[in-house]
C-alpha cells in the first residue's frame, strides 16, 4: 500500500504548483507556503523595485519577481506546456509563439484553479526556519509567519520550490567600488523610461542582456552591450543606430570611464548588470548537509538536481537546473519525488546517489567546466528529461518537441539573442 505523507512545499511559482499537484495525485497530503498574495512566483510581474538598486543591503524589501515589462517566453508556447495540460489549451490572449509573461501568469491560475491546486496554498505566509525535527527521525519543522504572527508545525517531508531569480549575482570590475556613475541589477529593470538619454554599459549578453539593451535603446543616448569575451571586435548592433557590441570590461575609473579589454572606452552614465542570480535558501538548515557554494552557484550534494543523499528522500528541490524544456522538467522532477514518498519508486543507497554526485563532479572539472555551471544541463537536457521519464513509467519526450527545441536552439545560435528572434520564428 502507498504510503500518505504530510508534506511542505515552499513556494508557489511554476514549481511549486505542479509539485503540490503530483503530490496531492499519489494521495499525499499538501500544504504549500507563499509569501506573497498569489501564485506565479517569478511570473508575477511587479512594477515595484528594491530600494538598493543593486540588492546588497540585507535590510532592504525584497522583490521577488524580475520581470521586466516588455518580457517574452524564450520558448514559444508549445515548449512550455505540461505533459497533460497544454498552453494552447487555455485563452491566451493574442496568440503569440513566444507569449508575454502576462499569458504565462494567466496559464499558471488556470492550471492551479482546475487541479485544486489553489485551495492548498498558505498565501501571505513567509517560511522562516526548515529544519529536521532530530536527524534520522525523518521529521521537519517549519516555522512561519503570517501577519507578524509566527507559528511551527511538523512535516514528514519538505520539496524546496522557491526559485533561483531573486538574489542577483553582480560582476566583479576592477575600480567599481570607486566609480561615480549609477548601477543597477537586472532584477531591478522594470521600463526604459529612467534611462533616457543616458549611456548605458550593459554587462551580459544572455537573454536578459539583449533584451534589456533594445528596450532601452529606444530611449537611450547610447547602449553599450558587453560580452565575457575579450576579443571580440567592436561592431554596430543590426537595426539600432545606437547600439554597440563591446567586448568585456578591463576596468572602470573614478572619474566615469569604463574602459574595455580592447583598450576602448567611453564616459558611461549606468552600468547594468545583467549577470544572473544566485541560489539562496535562507530559512534550511541542515547543519552543512546541504549548503550552497560561496558565489551561490552550486547546490550540493544533490543526487540528480533532486535529492541530498544523506536526507533523502524526506528533503528534496524541484527546479534547481537551468536551460531545457523547463515546464515539462518541473513536472518530472515532481512526479519522481511524489512516488519516491509513496515508496512506488525506490531511490539508490545513500552511497550510490554520493558516488553519482562525485561522478558527476569529476566530469564537470575534466570537461573544464566550472563550478557555477554544476547545475546547466546543456548539452544533455533532452537525456536528462527522459531520464526523469524513465524513473516515473513514462514515454521519453516527443520527438516533434525535441526537434523544435534544437531548432530554436540552433536558429538563436545563428541570429542571436536580439529581441526579434521571436517573431522571426513563425509557426
Amino acid at each position: 500500500m502507498a504510503e500518505s505523507r504530510k508534506v511542505a512545499v515552499i513556494g508557489a511559482g511554476v514549481s511549486g504548483l505542479v509539485t503540490a499537484r503530483e503530490l496531492q495525485r499519489e494521495g499525499h497530503r499538501v500544504v504549500v507556503f507563499e509569501k506573497s498574495n498569489q501564485i506565479g512566483g517569478l511570473w508575477v510581474y511587479d512594477p515595484r523595485v528594491e530600494t538598493d538598486l543593486l540588492s546588497l543591503d540585507p535590510n532592504r524589501e525584497i522583490i521577488h519577481s524580475s520581470l521586466y515589462k516588455s518580457l517574452r517566453t524564450n520558448l514559444p508556447r508549445q515548449l512550455m506546456s505540461f505533459s497533460d495540460y497544454s498552453f494552447e489549451c487555455a485563452d491566451n490572449g493574442n496568440r503569440l509563439s513566444f507569449p508575454g509573461h502576462e499569458e504565462v501568469l494567466k496559464f499558471l491560475n488556470e492550471f492551479s484553479e482546475d487541479f485544486g491546486i489553489t485551495e492548498l496554498i498558505r498565501f501571505n505566509t513567509e517560511v522562516v526556519r526548515v529544519a529536521p525535527v532530530d536527524f534520522g527521525e525523518n521529521r521537519w519543522v517549519v516555522e512561519s509567519k503570517s501577519d507578524e504572527l509566527g507559528s511551527e508545525e511538523l512535516f514528514d517531508s519538505i520539496v524546496i520550490c522557491n526559485g533561483h531569480h531573486t538574489i542577483p549575482r553582480l560582476a566583479n570590475i576592477p575600480g567599481i567600488n570607486n566609480w561615480p556613475g549609477k548601477q543597477i541589477h537586472s532584477h531591478n529593470y522594470r521600463v526604459p523610461e529612467p534611462f533616457k538619454d543616458q549611456i548605458v554599459v550593459v554587462i551580459g549578453d544572455g537573454p536578459s542582456g539583449h533584451d534589456i539593451s533594445t528596450d532601452i535603446a529606444t530611449v537611450a543616448k547610447q547602449v553599450h552591450l558587453t560580452t565575457r569575451s575579450s576579443e571580440i571586435e567592436v561592431s554596430k548592433l543590426d537595426n539600432y543606430a545606437n547600439m554597440w557590441k563591446q567586448s568585456k570590461i578591463d576596468h572602470v575609473d573614478e572619474n566615469g570611464e569604463v574602459t574595455f579589454m580592447d583598450g576602448s572606452s567611453i564616459d558611461a552614465d549606468i552600468i547594468l548588470h545583467c549577470t544572473g542570480y544566485k541560489y539562496d535558501f535562507p530559512f534550511l538548515e541542515t547543519n552543512g548537509i546541504v549548503s550552497v557554494d560561496d558565489e551561490g552557484r552550486a547546490v550540493g550534494p544533490l543526487y540528480k538536481h533532486v535529492f541530498p543523499p544523506k536526507l533523502s528522500p524526506c528533503l528534496s528541490f524541484v527546479g534547481v537546473p537551468y536551460q531545457g524544456i523547463l515546464f515539462l522538467l518541473f513536472e518530472l522532477q515532481a512526479k519522481w519525488i511524489a512516488q519516491v514518498l509513496s515508496g512506488n519508486v525506490i531511490l539508490p543507497s545513500e552511497e550510490e546517489m554520493l558516488a553519482d554526485v562525485e561522478d558527476h563532479n569529476r566530469h564537470l572539472d575534466k570537461a573544464g567546466i566550472p563550478k557555477c555551471h554544476t547545475h546547466r544541463l546543456h548539452p544533455h537536457q533532452i537525456e536528462y528529461i527522459d531520464w526523469l521519464a524513465a524513473r516515473v513509467e513514462m514515454p521519453p519526450i516527443d520527438a516533434g518537441l525535441t526537434e523544435m527545441y534544437w531548432s530554436i536552439y540552433k536558429f538563436i545560435g545563428e541570429v542571436g539573442w536580439r529581441g526579434g528572434y521571436r517573431d522571426l520564428w513563425d509557426y
